[in-house]
Order: C-alpha cells, then structure tokens, then sequence
C-alpha cells in the first residue's frame, strides 16, 4: 500500500505523527512516498530510524524533492501554500494513497484501499465531497470557476489509480479535444489563476467537472438531487470520479455548527483531518486531544491503557464543544480496531500454546 504526503516548513511532526497513525491501525506492509525540503529530510530520516523495529519492518520510505514537471515551478510553488500543488506531480506507481499532513487515521489503511476494488471501468480516483449541506458550502456560496458536483470535493485526502491517471484523455475547457494530466494542468492553471481560492483543490474541482461533461450530465446529477428516477447509481458509469463518505476524510466542518456527516455518526470517523490547523490550537479541542494522544504514545505500550484511556479523559474537557459531545463519532473505529489487535493476539498466543 503506497501513502504519498508533501511536506514543507514546519511540518515535520505533524507528518511524521499522521505516519505513527498509519503504521499503529494498519495491517499489511506500507511504502511511504515522502515530498519534502531539502532541509526536512535529514529530520525525517533521523526520526524514522528511531523508531522500534517492531515497527519500522511494516514499512518502506521513499523521499523525493519538490520539483514540477510542468510549467513554471515558481508558480507552482506559490499556489495556495507553499509545495501543496505538488500532490499534482506524483511518483510513477500504479495506486496510491495521497493525505495532507495534517491527518490522521484512526482505522487500518487497509480499509480505504480496498476502495480501489471498488471503482468503476471509468473512475481513476476517489475524494470526499467538501461540505454535507450545500447551502452552507464554500464551493456553492463562493466559488467563482466550475466545481464537482453539489459542494465541491476536498483533497486532502486523496485515492488515485495513476496509471489510469497517465493513460486517459481528459475533456477540458481549454481545447476541443481531450489532453493528458500533465498536458492539461499548467494551462488550467493559466486560465483559472485569477479566480481560484484554494490552489490545487481548486484545479482538482475544475477537472472533475469537467470528466465526464459539464452540460447534460451535470443537469441530470443535480436533479437526481430531487428525482427518485434519476439515482446517482445510474449515473455513476460515466464518472472519472469516486465519490467516498465522509468519514473518510472527517473536518471541523462536520461537527462545529453541529453534526452532520452521517456515516461518521454511524460508524465512526475512520480518517481525521485537522484542517485550518485545529491540531495546534485550542479552537477545536476534540481534534487536538487525537493529535496530542497520538504523538506522545510510545509504540510499544498498551494501546487500552495508553491511548485509549488518555482520550477519554481529554474528551471530558472538550464537552464544551459542539464536536465534544459526540464523542462516541471519534472513538468508534478505534475501539474496534483495538478490538481486532487483541483478538488476533488471543488467537495467535492460543494457537502457539495449542490452546483451542
């Protein structure tokens, strides 16, 4: 499983504490693709080889510089914040897994890729939509250039088949015919720039609404908004994109004004993402207690006594929050991903000592 993250300034922990994240839940083995500064790099490596061995055999790293393969790469570099427009420009693998550095999963990786089973002929990756409600959206209120579907999508956290990337045509609103990834973005880029907010998200939104078309496909997937005879299942054959629930990519948004990401409230957040940097400040303290247990648990400790309990204890002091008061939405996936560590352990020790 390739997890791909782009790193600069002073994001160095923040990075390295969504890596422990993966690495804690996860199952199978995971190849880390790490776009940093030059200058983060030596702190990478030296943070990574400390870590116990028990953990650093479930997991490979790949560092690469910040560079782009088109256009101007001072442009680049500029846009939104500094080196995000790189989650442009990924390594040449089949699939991977692209997160911002300021998520966290709290459920195995495992998990969001199987999703790539379960994409189409058409659909070559796979994002959250931005906001639930879209009369409160950014992207329905503000957005002054095309964007997908009702309220936009948000790419922080990000599926991607790249080979399918690399090998389709893309309609766009550039030429009449079709172009390739790379072919397109820079002069997208030309054309939007004085009217995009958000950078590559932005760029992301435009070519995805473009693919499959903006005319009469956009009309039906909006009324099948209201229409029971237009079900979005029926239109999803022509889509490049795949559109997961979202837990999966789980914000502030969905639980300051109140909670509303109905999956999360049913099974639980699988993926965190702390954007606007609630992390490190004291506006959302539900998302900075995840954070702080996260980081300061030792890798080999007992996950019950030193993760688990911690966090029910810093919930306590966050019930003055909106998101505070759910906090069964933020425990739930860990609880049974703990669950699912302890039986296989049982079952592991039972079968060694022939105890059945």
């Amino acid at each position: 499983m390739h997890l791909a993250v782009v790193a600069c300034g002073d994001r160095l922990e923040e990075t390295l504490i969504m890596l422990k994240s993966a690495l804690l839940f996860s199952n199978r083995r995971l190849c880390f693709h790490i776009f940093a500064e030059d200058s983060l790099k030596p702190g990478f490596e030296k943070k990574l080889k400390e870590w116990p061995s028990s953990y650093t055999k479930k997991f490979e790293s790949n560092f690469y510089p910040i560079t782009f393969s088109v256009g101007n790469a001072q442009e680049w570099k500029k846009l939104f914040k500094p080196c995000a427009a790189q989650r442009l420009f990924l390594p040449d693998v089949d699939s991977l897994l692209y997160v911002d550095t300021d998520v966290l999963f709290l459920r195995p990786i495992d998990d969001i890729w199987h999703l790539l089973r379960e994409f189409n002929s058409t659909q070559l990756a796979a994002m959250a939509p931005e906001h639930e409600i879209p009369k409160i959206g950014w992207y329905s209120r503000f957005a002054r250039h095309p964007y997908y579907g009702a309220t936009g999508v948000n790419s922080g956290v990000m599926l991607m088949n790249l080979t399918r990337i690399r090998s389709t045509q893309f309609k766009n609103s550039l030429v009449p015919g079709g172009l390739t990834w790379e072919e397109m973005l820079y002069p997208l880029y030309q054309k939007y720039k004085n009217y995009i907010t958000w950078g590559d998200q932005d760029l992301l939104n435009i070519i995805f609404y473009f693919n499959p078309a903006p005319g009469w496909f956009n009309l039906l997937y909006l009324l099948s908004d209201t229409s029971p005879l237009l079900p979005r299942a029926l239109l999803a054959w022509a889509e490049c994109l795949y559109v997961f629930p979202c837990q999966w990519n789980y914000r502030p948004d969905h639980c300051m004004y109140g909670s509303n990401c109905r999956g999360a409230e049913e099974e639980g957040v699988s993926i965190l993402h702390g954007n606007r940097g609630v992390f490190h400040d004291d506006k959302q303290p539900t998302f900075k207690a995840l954070y702080e247990v996260i980081r300061d648990f030792p890798f080999e400790d007992n996950l019950f006594q030193s993760l688990y309990y911690p966090l029910q204890s810093k919930f306590l002091d966050t019930v003055h929050t909106l998101c505070g008061r759910i906090p069964q939405v933020f425990l739930k996936q860990i609880e049974k991903t703990m669950k699912k560590v302890y039986e296989n352990r049982v079952i592991v020790y039972l079968g060694a000592n022939h105890r059945y």
